[in-house]
């Protein structure tokens, strides 16, 4: 446990400036963490990372995380899309494929491509939530945060009717509900200080979504730790894990909200 805190009193002091400075720091920030998790990632298919197939993945991954700007500068230079581009190197790991006569497969193309997807999408929406506002960052970290603080705390306190043993058997559905319900009331308090809704009603049915969608996030990242045999996606953070267990739930509330056209 003291290992945990004080990495995550590390941990905070470097990202949270980040997060308060914006721009370019946070957006390159972002970038590194990405790829650490791209490396998370391949390193559980056992693709390394300073490969073929790992070059190309995050190359892709980088052409994702492109904001609409630096995507438009790439496009007058280049005469493509970032689509095009990661779509010609889509073709180039599957290409790949034939070149090593199928040492690399299909299935092996198949992963890294849900994962610069995964990451892609997850990470970029990252980037354009702190472009459109520091209050709707902090709001998104705020549901994050206090829905794992609280679904673990609620889960210890009274937790007995276990989620779904077969992927986190530690999770219970008393405190799925309880991170929920702590969520929503830091959010009406957060909502106080720097509102992102002029609407309460509509601040607390996304936060339940969000909530949902971040428990989710974590359910699914531990899904594929146990598929592929690992306890943790790494070792970057000590007592804490990877980039990817630590960044889970974000990667899937982020795309949420702003496809609810929530954030800005």
């Amino acid at each position: 446990m003291k290992t945990r805190i004080i990495t995550a009193i590390v941990a905070g002091l470097l990202f949270v400036p980040l997060v308060i400075i914006g721009g370019l720091p946070f957006t390159l920030a972002v970038f590194l963490l990405a790829a650490v998790g791209m490396y998370e990632l391949l390193r559980m298919k056992e693709i390394p990372v300073a490969s073929v197939p790992g070059l190309l993945a995050v190359l892709a991954l980088f052409s994702f995380l492109l904001k609409p700007d630096w995507a438009e500068a790439v496009t007058s230079f280049t005469g493509y899309s970032k689509i095009e581009v990661v779509y010609a190197l889509v073709l180039m790991l599957l290409i790949y494929t034939v070149v090593v006569k199928n040492r690399f497969t299909f299935e092996h193309a198949a992963f890294t491509v849900l994962a610069m997807l995964y990451l892609g999408i997850g990470f970029y929406y990252l980037i354009i939530t702190r472009d459109a506002g520091l209050e709707y960052i902090v709001y998104a970290l705020i549901v994050v945060w206090l829905t794992d603080t609280g679904a673990y705390f609620t889960g210890r306190a009274i937790g007995k009717r276990k989620l779904w043993p077969e992927i986190s058997p530690n999770k219970t559905i008393e405190g799925f509900v309880g991170g929920i319900v702590v969520a929503v009331i830091a959010a009406c308090i957060f909502q106080m200080f720097m509102p992102v809704t002029h609407s309460y009603l509509i601040l607390i049915g996304v936060t339940i979504l969000a909530s949902v969608m971040g428990q989710i996030g974590d359910l699914v990242e531990s899904a594929l730790k146990r598929h592929y045999g690992v306890k943790d996606s790494g070792k970057i953070l000590p007592g804490h894990g990877g980039i990817l267990d630590r960044f889970d739930s974000l990667l899937f509330v982020l795309p949420l909200l702003n496809l609810l056209h929530f954030v800005g």
